[in-house]
């Protein structure tokens, strides 16, 4: 497998998370988080290549839902998930909260 850079930075966090992958639903945290995806593991394993949805409450109570993801890696109970489509509010709470992560030095996430 060939080595990227990630275009996004990831922040560490802990949040509880219910995902639903078709007509099964896995229960468990994310470990981390970018403008683009997450790291969860839970109870319902994932392949890569797989579609699921998403629903987050962040530790600042705000709901983010991700309509669709996919998964790029997957390590046990372990994945990633990059979002594919997430609702424009969504995505603007998901914005402000990791601008807020973001030192006041670093430039603001396109």
């Amino acid at each position: 497998m060939a080595f990227s850079t990630r275009p996004f930075r990831r922040f560490p966090m802990q949040c509880s998370v219910t995902y639903n992958a078709g007509p099964f639903q896995g229960q468990g945290m994310v470990w981390s988080l970018s403008c683009v995806g997450w790291r969860p593991s839970g109870d319902l394993p994932m392949r890569l290549g797989e579609t699921l949805s998403l629903p987050v409450t962040l530790p600042n109570e705000q709901c983010i839902e991700v309509s669709q993801a996919v998964v790029r890696w997957s390590r046990g109970q372990e994945f990633a998930v990059e979002n594919l489509a997430i609702k424009l509010h969504s995505r603007a709470r998901l914005q402000h909260y990791v601008n807020r992560l973001v030192p006041e030095s670093a430039e603001s996430i396109p």
